[in-house]
């Protein structure tokens, strides 16, 4: 009887610390609100904390969005401030770079294109390049250009690439990348670029 009773009064005893231990979790999980300066001061810490760790939450989500080129590449490092201004993968900028210049500041081409992304004088111009061989302004300027082509284009790569290459015009003629050898040579070969330069190919 006495092992019973012992027993019992064991029970009631662990039941009623569990129930203090769940009074104590509740207090720390739904702790009273704080009243006073005090608890204004309080309440606006907890919104700035919150606020910060969104802003940095959202920051590292953008950064992780599209990682830049490799510094070893030309211009990398303006090559991946004109990406991220205009939102567009800085492979595929650079790779517009290699395709039409091979990363010469100085490149022309019969037709009048100038600097590293070729942009036609009128077309530097309209977007206001005023050095088409300054690499910044260049780089600036290209990715200006891609980046319209590919919102025109419902951000199809593809046709972005033959809209820079044989211009918007045709590709809405022909409802697709033209028939041109020249411009079907171009996008494979920009592809081709932009994946060598995404992180961890180059030199691999």
């Amino acid at each position: 009887m006495t092992a019973a009773v012992d027993g019992l009064g064991s029970a009631t005893a662990a039941a009623t610390r569990v129930g203090e231990l769940q009074a104590m979790i509740a207090q720390v999980e739904n702790p009273p609100a704080a009243g006073g300066e005090f608890g204004a001061q309080l309440a606006a810490a907890t919104k700035v904390a919150g606020q910060g760790a969104l802003a940095l939450g959202n920051a590292t989500a953008t950064a992780g969005a599209t990682v830049g080129v490799d510094a070893s590449v030309p211009f990398a490092a303006q090559i991946n401030a004109a990406a991220a201004k205009y939102g567009i993968d800085p492979a595929l900028l650079a790779g517009v770079i290699k395709a039409e210049s091979n990363f010469d500041p100085n490149a022309g081409s019969p037709a009048g294109a100038q600097g590293l992304t070729q942009l036609m004088p009128e077309t530097a111009r309209s977007i206001g390049v005023k050095d088409p061989y300054n690499p910044a302004e260049a780089i600036e300027g290209g990715a200006r250009v891609l980046s319209e082509h590919l919102k025109s284009f419902g951000g199809d790569t593809e046709l972005a690439l033959a809209a820079y290459n044989a211009g918007p015009g045709a590709v809405q003629q022909y409802g697709g990348i033209p028939p041109y050898p020249e411009t079907q040579a171009y996008v494979k070969r920009v592809l081709e670029f932009a994946n060598e330069f995404r992180p961890g190919r180059l030199g691999g």
